[in-house]
């Protein structure tokens, strides 16, 4: 059980405005499917009724497009590397993305040079070229009022949501060198010892925003498929505590009683998740947020793709632009 680490999350990961409609993806060290789909940690989709005009009636009125999720909440401070990420209940066609876009204004308190990116056809997230500065504060106005997806929906109504970027919280880990060095604000805090993924199961490399975090979670590895065999090396059945999650597959920044003494000496691999002691588990667990940009390197594994959770700034920006149906632009000023 040293790899411990693949579970299911407890309740759901969005929030549908109009019916409930749970965006629950499987939460697994190394297991999972590398395009599911992370919304955050209960991002609802609310606000307020927009002061537009009705759709046109020269346009059939259809039924309506509206939005499951728009993450990060509102009221929230996130951390530096956390995207605003929306999320559509039906498909946007390609030949409607550009007019969507446009209606999804972005306002800031400094400007800050970004761009939406397209991942499939219902999500969208809006990422700064480089990371949000400390302090920012940020308006999304998604007025949908009349706007069509391109497939006979029509918006009916906005969602307005504001949030404020905390701390520079960073946490860089060495698969080779076991080591995890957290800073703030450009400070080094502590370096921690960490165990990573086995050559069996690796971790993911790159730069994954933390999607939420959790005291404790259940982790099985029949959940992934793993295992389900009870008399197999690589079985597991364990709640955890202190756990940060970073991909919507299931890589876990936690503790693992399968791995109690992760470092260099021990060098016991995960199933994918990043281990740590209990109490460099919980003394890291109460250091970061929702956004906070935890970057991997030394793993055979490549990067977690974009949409794996909010590994955002995997793209670089060249390649995140080839998404944006509006290309780069500079925020409005709040």
């Amino acid at each position: 059980m040293s790899g411990a680490g693949v579970g299911r999350r407890k309740g759901g990961i969005g929030i549908a405005v109009g019916t409930v409609a749970m965006l629950v993806g499987v939460t697994a060290c190394g297991g999972g499917s590398s395009s599911d789909k992370a919304s955050g940690d209960d991002a609802k989709a609310s606000g307020k009724q927009s002061a537009s005009a009705s759709p046109s009636p020269t346009k059939p009125a259809g039924p309506p497009m509206l939005l499951d999720t728009i993450t990060p909440q509102t009221g929230t401070t996130v951390g530096v590397a956390m995207p605003i990420s929306v999320i559509f209940t039906n498909p946007v066609a390609a030949k409607a993305r550009s007019t969507v876009e446009k209606h999804m204004k972005v306002s800031t308190s400094q400007p800050v040079v970004g761009a939406w990116h397209w991942m499939g056809d219902r999500r969208a997230d809006w990422r700064p070229k480089t990371y949000w500065p400390s302090g920012t504060k940020v308006k999304i106005d998604a007025d949908m009022t009349g706007v069509s997806n391109g497939n006979g929906r029509y918006g009916v109504h906005g969602y307005t949501h504001t949030f404020t970027i905390g701390d520079d919280v960073r946490a860089d880990v060495s698969v080779t060198g076991h080591t995890m060095k957290v800073t703030r604000d450009g400070k080094a805090v502590r370096t921690l010892s960490i165990n990573a993924g086995s050559a069996q199961y690796p971790t993911w490399d790159g730069t994954m925003a933390v999607i939420d975090k959790q005291e404790k979670v259940h982790m099985t590895s029949c959940s992934v498929g793993i295992s389900c065999d009870k008399g197999s090396p690589n079985f597991y059945d364990l709640t955890l505590p202190w756990d940060v999650h970073l991909t919507q597959s299931g890589t876990y920044v936690h503790y693992s009683t399968g791995d109690p003494y992760p470092g260099s000496g021990s060098a016991r691999g995960s199933h994918g998740c990043v281990h740590l002691s209990l109490s460099d588990a919980k003394w890291f667990y109460g250091q970061v947020k929702q956004g906070d940009p935890i970057t991997i390197t030394g793993s055979p594994r490549g990067k977690a793709p974009a949409d794996n959770g909010y590994a955002d700034f995997n793209l670089g920006w060249d390649q995140w632009l080839t998404g944006s149906a509006s290309g780069q632009q500079t925020t409005a000023t709040l």
